[in-house]
């Protein structure tokens, strides 16, 4: 079949059309993405703040003065902790929202535990 100029004129912007189309999935997905980072990162964020706050309720110093110091910015908001004294030891637990990036996705809070002994 000899080639056909008019016939590739008409297909010109079917590529575009078909990306213009793809493009909001690939949007969606890449977005997920970031939402599954900021997760484990608010996960790992929630650990650091358990581990502060337990090391300075050992001390007998403030747990959430230490756990929103140990948090990032953007998080230091949304965290709380909650001290728990034993006979010998402290067990903070330490709560931080997650935030959400994809509109309508929600998620519950991290939550994190530490345990240390008193300084006695």
């Amino acid at each position: 079949m000899p080639y056909s100029p008019k016939g590739r004129a008409r297909d010109r912007g079917q590529v575009a059309i078909e990306y213009l189309g793809f493009l909001p999935i690939l949007v969606l997905v890449g977005m997920a993405v970031v939402q599954l980072g900021l997760i484990a990162y608010t996960a790992q964020q929630a650990g650091t703040a358990a581990r502060a706050g337990a090391r300075s309720a050992s001390l007998r110093e403030s747990a959430d003065a230490a756990c929103a110091a140990a948090v990032s910015g953007r998080l230091a908001g949304g965290t709380t902790c909650s001290p728990s004294f034993g006979a010998d030891e402290v067990t903070v637990t330490a709560t931080v929202e997650i935030p959400s990036i994809v509109p309508g996705w929600d998620f519950d809070p991290a939550r994190k535990t530490a345990t240390m002994p008193l300084d006695h």
